[in-house]
């Protein structure tokens, strides 16, 4: 059915320079290759409770060297993920307790807002302990690679874009459904086992919940990539527990190095955040960039971006330059946002990205 619906999604498949940014994900969505949080299962690690914070981040550190050697044999045939034994305690049940750590005095998203969620405190994004998602489904409107995509969508956000397409979920308008990590990794399971390619985080935003998504993970027992679908606004630390656990890092850049990020979406330092989160997943993943473009902010926003990303992350670089901007929530504030984009808007925007010479990028 879904091959009728977009059959972009199965010529993909063919396209080489696709293919080329997107190689290990190809491999992992068709079981050829195992998804990173599967190999950090079979890292060992050694901890316990009364260690230090500091003593756990540098074990952390050299088991992220330890996972990429790994990963290198099994890629090259040299060893096989079956044959790795399951440690009593892995690297992925560091990250676990690592984020549990950071859930007492939350500091996932770049905010450093502080607040104890485990005793119900509630800091920027109103998220506390426990997941609370809003719809778990497969999704047929994303990019041709990820379709048809597991997606799920998690309440509450880091950012407060007045423009927002999902704000009744990032706002807290709906009310979600609370999910305990065994059943959300069934629900994963399903989704795989049912013909997803992969598994989709997003919102709303999934940084708040990454502890709960790492949890979840331990109980996941099929192979599935992992999409970490996210506007990018996240901690170094959280950056840090993402490296050995997301496959691709579907990635937002909304503003340029002007004061768009915080006069639209609340966003302080938003350029300087997102340029090191985008530098810090091209070391450690794959990537697909996200850049909505909005009227009126080609110059400010659309420019620098598609500038940046040819410059700093390579002209091959996955990268969806997005004409989806409708009007939403609160955007009749914001004079230049109260209209959808221009045909003229489109077409420069188009020709921005060809004179940077981006070569592997979709409208």
């Amino acid at each position: 059915m879904w091959q009728r619906l977009r059959p972009d999604a199965s010529a993909v498949l063919d396209e080489e320079r696709v293919r080329a940014s997107l190689t290990r994900y190809f491999a992992v969505m068709q079981d050829e290759k195992p998804a990173k949080f599967q190999i950090s299962k079979r890292i060992a690690a050694e901890f316990d409770d009364e260690d230090s914070t500091e003593l756990l981040w540098r074990q952390h550190a050299e088991l992220i060297g330890e996972h990429e050697k790994l990963e290198e044999k099994i890629d090259l045939g040299r060893q096989s993920l079956r044959e790795t034994p399951l440690p009593k305690q892995s690297l992925l049940d560091l990250k676990v307790e690592i984020a549990g750590r950071i859930l007492r005095r939350c500091h996932f998203c770049t905010r450093r807002c502080g607040v104890d969620r485990t005793i119900g405190e509630f800091g920027y994004c109103k998220c506390g302990s426990k997941i609370v998602v809003s719809s778990i489904f497969a999704h047929m409107g994303e990019e041709p690679e990820l379709v048809p995509s597991g997606t799920i969508f998690t309440m509450g956000c880091t950012m407060r874009c007045k423009h927002c397409q999902n704000w009744t979920i990032s706002q807290w308008l709906e009310n979600g459904e609370v999910y305990d990590p065994e059943c959300l990794a069934k629900e994963i399971e399903t989704l795989r086992v049912n013909g997803c390619r992969n598994v989709n985080l997003v919102g709303g935003e999934p940084t708040p919940w990454l502890e709960q998504w790492l949890e979840t993970f331990k109980h996941v027992n099929v192979n599935t990539p992992i999409v970490w679908n996210s506007n990018s606004y996240y901690s170094p630390e959280a950056a840090q527990l993402l490296v050995g656990f997301a496959d691709i890092y579907l990635l937002d850049f909304k503003y340029g190095p002007e004061r768009c990020a915080a006069r639209v979406s609340d966003a302080p330092d938003y350029w300087e955040v997102c340029t090191r989160n985008h530098q810090e997943a091209k070391k450690h993943g794959e990537m697909i960039v996200r850049i909505l473009v909005l009227p009126n902010h080609l110059d400010c926003c659309t420019k620098p971006i598609i500038n940046w990303i040819a410059e700093n992350l390579g002209v091959r670089t996955r990268v969806n330059v997005m004409f989806q901007y409708r009007p939403e929530w609160r955007a009749c504030e914001m004079p230049e946002l109260q209209r959808r984009l221009s045909r003229d808007e489109m077409e420069t925007a188009t020709r921005i990205a060809k004179e940077a010479k981006l070569a592997n990028f979709i409208t």
